[in-house]
């Protein structure tokens, strides 16, 4: 009997204890007049964000996993602003789930991120390119690359620009938006071989055999030309005042392919001199015709 009493009594008091537990949790704090939130609400917040945190480092973890130490780090950056983003909007939704009249605060936010995001539209494409050139490596120090016809080597790989050097020595900034909206040409993702070539027009009547012979000559002066893959012709067509030939050859060094180009044709006109080979230019017959008065 003590024994059913003393549980009795044991049962009561944890139920009391609960009782007042759930009491406190359930205290409200009031800031203003249409928000408020208890102790528990705080709680479930807390353990939301924690949550949130750890999912936030897992995929951080396996975003930046492959990426070079110095990239690494421009990411860290670029995920400190998306981190505190994905906080705020997390919060708000946490809170309207408990049940907490966020409606104000969510018309506020809305309308303050529309305007943010109207007013820097550009900078917020440059920033998420500069995230997807960071991921997926299209781009590297080093290369050299063709936008918008504009040829430069890549010297620094920024968040929001990327900054080449031309062959002239000018800096080229690149936004990196410009890399969504147009296709980009990496000269040296394979590599730093590229194929080159010149193109020649000659006489109707030349000895195209010769013509050949002398290209290839001209290709094989020139050091900056590879051997392997060995220079070849190619008879590109029969032109409406010339015979048309590319010369097309191998270079290390794409980035400065314009002056072995030019050293090329130097050599290509004093080889066609010395062998009588005239390149034609276009040429057309007026026929004036006179009526009587």
């Amino acid at each position: 009997m003590f024994q059913d009493l003393s549980k009795i009594e044991e049962t009561i008091t944890e139920s009391s204890a609960w009782e007042k537990t759930k009491e406190f949790l359930g205290q409200h704090i009031d800031f203003g007049k249409d928000i408020s939130i208890s102790i528990l609400d705080v709680l479930v917040v807390i353990t939301v964000i924690f949550i949130t945190t750890l999912i936030l480092r897992l995929v951080l973890k396996i975003i930046t996993r492959n990426l070079p130490k110095e990239d690494k780090g421009k990411f860290n950056v670029i995920y400190g602003y998306f981190r505190w983003l994905i906080y705020i909007i997390i919060l708000l939704i946490t809170l309207h789930s408990v049940g907490v009249n966020v409606t104000a605060v969510f018309a506020a936010s809305a309308a303050l991120l529309i305007g943010i995001g109207l007013a820097l539209q550009t900078f917020f494409q440059d920033i998420i390119s500069g995230v997807f050139i960071l991921i997926d490596q299209s781009v590297h120090v080093g290369d050299i690359i063709e936008i918008e016809g504009k040829v430069g080597r890549v010297e620094e790989i920024k968040l929001r620009t990327t900054r080449a050097v031309t062959i002239d020595n000018k800096v080229l900034v690149i936004p990196n938006h410009l890399y969504l909206t147009n296709s980009l040409y990496n000269w040296t993702q394979n590599g730093t071989l590229t194929r080159e070539s010149v193109s020649v027009g000659v006489a109707y009547g030349s000895d195209v055999q010769l013509v050949k012979k002398l290209l290839l000559q001209a290709a094989s002066t020139s050091p900056d030309v590879i051997s392997s893959p060995e220079p070849t012709v190619v008879f590109t067509n029969f032109g409406d005042s010339s015979l048309d030939f590319k010369l097309v050859f191998t270079l290390a060094d794409s980035f400065k392919a314009q002056f072995p180009k030019s050293d090329i044709r130097f050599e290509i006109d004093k080889l066609f001199r010395e062998h009588n080979i005239s390149i034609p230019f276009p040429q057309r017959d007026i026929h004036i015709i006179q009526k009587p008065e």
